[in-house]
C-alpha cells in the first residue's frame, strides 16, 4: 500500500466521525476536544464556505437542523455565522482554528460543495497541514478539483463514480490504477443491494495499493467483524464503543 505521512500510524484506524456525533453533537470543538481525550488521533470532519470564503467545519447545506433557523451556509458571512451557536453554546468552528487547535490529530476532511473547495485547501496550505490532512468528497469531480489545488503532497480518497470504477474492475479481475493522491477507498459496508465490505473487495483494495476505511460502523460486533476482515480503518458515531473495542483487542493506540 501506498507509504504517506498521514497513513503512517499503526493501524487499524480509529475515526471518530465528526467528533463522535452520537453525543449529541458534532463537529464542534467540544466534540473534536472529546475524541481527542478519549486518545483519538484521527477525526472525521466536513467543510462549507460562508458567502465570503471562509472555511467552516459543518455537514448540512441548510441551517435548521444544527442551527434552527433556515438558510444555507453560503449565504452567510463569517462575522454574521460567528454569534451562531449549536445546541445553545457552541459556536460553528472554523477550519483553521480547528487545525491549529489540535496539532496532533490527523483530520479526514469532507469538502460538502464546490464553493468549499478553494477556501479548504487555502486553509491546508497556509497552515502546512498537508502531512495531517486527507480530503475527501462524493463528487469525484469535486475531488479532481481539490487534487488539483492541493497537489501531490496531500492524501485524498475516492468519489462515488472511482469507486464504481475500482468495484467493476475487482469484479472482472482487472487492476485498478488509482490517481496519484488516492491512498484510500472509504466506502459504506454496503451500498444498495451490493456488498462492499468483503475479504475479497479489502484484499483487491490493499493489491491495488488502497487501504480501506468503512463508514459508519457504531456496533461493536459489526466492528469486529470488519477488523477481522482486514479493513484498515473505521469511522463511528459511537466512539467509546469503537475504543472500547480496539482497547479489547490490544490496538488502541
Amino acid at each position: 500500500m501506498k507509504q504517506v505521512p498521514y497513513l503512517d500510524a499503526p493501524g487499524p484506524l480509529g475515526f471518530a466521525h465528526r467528533g463522535g456525533a452520537a453525543a449529541g453533537d458534532e463537529n464542534t470543538t467540544a466534540a473534536f476536544a472529546r475524541a481527542a481525550g478519549l486518545g483519538y488521533r484521527y477525526i472525521e470532519t466536513d467543510t462549507h464556505a460562508t458567502a465570503d470564503g471562509v472555511a467552516v467545519v459543518f455537514h448540512d447545506d441548510t441551517l435548521e437542523r444544527l442551527l434552527g433557523r433556515p438558510g444555507r451556509m453560503i449565504d452567510l458571512r463569517w462575522s454574521d455565522l460567528a454569534t451562531e451557536r449549536i445546541g445553545g453554546a457552541a459556536a460553528v468552528p472554523r477550519l483553521d482554528e480547528v487545525l491549529a487547535a489540535h496539532p496532533d490529530i490527523r483530520f479526514n476532511i469532507d469538502a460538502k460543495t464546490e464553493h468549499a473547495v478553494a477556501p479548504t485547501v487555502e486553509v491546508v496550505q497556509r497552515l502546512n497541514a498537508h502531512d495531517r490532512v486527507l480530503l475527501a468528497s462524493f463528487s469525484s469531480a469535486r475531488l479532481r478539483r481539490l487534487r488539483t489545488l492541493a497537489g501531490p503532497t496531500v492524501a485524498t480518497s475516492m468519489g462515488m463514480r472511482e469507486v464504481a470504477g475500482l468495484f467493476a474492475a475487482y469484479q472482472v479481475g482487472r487492476r485498478y490504477t488509482p490517481a496519484e493522491t488516492v491512498v484510500a477507498v472509504q466506502i459504506p459496508p454496503r451500498y444498495g443491494r451490493i456488498a462492499l465490505a468483503t475479504a475479497k473487495f479489502v484484499d483487491y483494495a490493499h493489491r491495488c495499493g488502497l487501504q480501506v476505511h468503512l463508514w459508519t460502523i457504531d456496533d461493536p460486533d459489526q466492528i469486529g467483524l470488519f477488523l477481522d476482515l482486514g479493513v484498515d480503518g473505521i469511522m463511528t458515531d459511537h466512539i467509546e464503543v469503537l475504543r472500547d473495542v480496539y482497547i479489547k483487542r490490544g490496538i488502541w493506540p
